[in-house]
């Protein structure tokens, strides 16, 4: 089901003089996608939505790993959505730069966005879950799938990242540090 959503964003700033479109050479045309990863507030996909870009650019070893956990926390009746997964570096930027205008500082917004050049989210080596259920299942039980919250200010938020005995690495308190 299509659902039409409007979002208000600022205008673009004008362009000094035109100049002929440049398509990336080595990177391709989603580097400079703003859009790129970006789902309607409040839309959510299946894990097993494989034609929709947020996941078929994803890492396959990560989106196994949430479509496991997917399947195992169903009978608990948790119902694990993804509500963000890859990005482009273009839509990354923005919503860094976003953060920059909300926050007030770089600093104040690299707590919460990282930028397009560490995101793992533009690796598709992230994956954001909704509702705060399925999060929570996640935290319980992520690491038998992999899978581990990485920041303490993300509950959402989720990587390949156990290590050898299976365990998930120690909270970071943010996107920051």
């Amino acid at each position: 089901m299509l659902v039409q959503t409007s979002i208000v964003l600022p205008p673009p700033p004008e362009p000094a003089a035109p100049s002929p479109p440049v398509e990336p050479l080595s990177i391709g045309a989603a580097a400079v996608d703003t859009t790129g990863g970006w789902l309607p507030d409040g839309t959510t996909l299946s894990p097993f939505d494989v034609t929709n870009p947020i996941l078929s650019q994803m890492n396959p070893a990560l989106l196994q790993a949430v479509q496991n956990a997917t399947r195992a926390a169903q009978p608990a009746g948790v119902d694990i959505r993804i509500t963000s997964g890859w990005r482009s570096p273009g839509f990354q930027q923005r919503l860094f730069d976003d953060a920059v205008r909300s926050y007030g500082s770089v600093a104040a917004a690299a707590q919460f966005v990282a930028t397009p050049e560490v995101s793992q989210h533009v690796r598709g080596q992230a994956v954001d879950i909704g509702p705060p259920a399925a999060d929570e299942w996640l935290i319980a039980n992520g690491r038998q799938f992999g899978l581990c919250q990485i920041y303490a200010n993300e509950i959402w938020h989720f990587e390949l990242a156990v290590d050898a005995q299976g365990n998930c690495p120690p909270l970071r308190p943010n996107a920051a540090g």
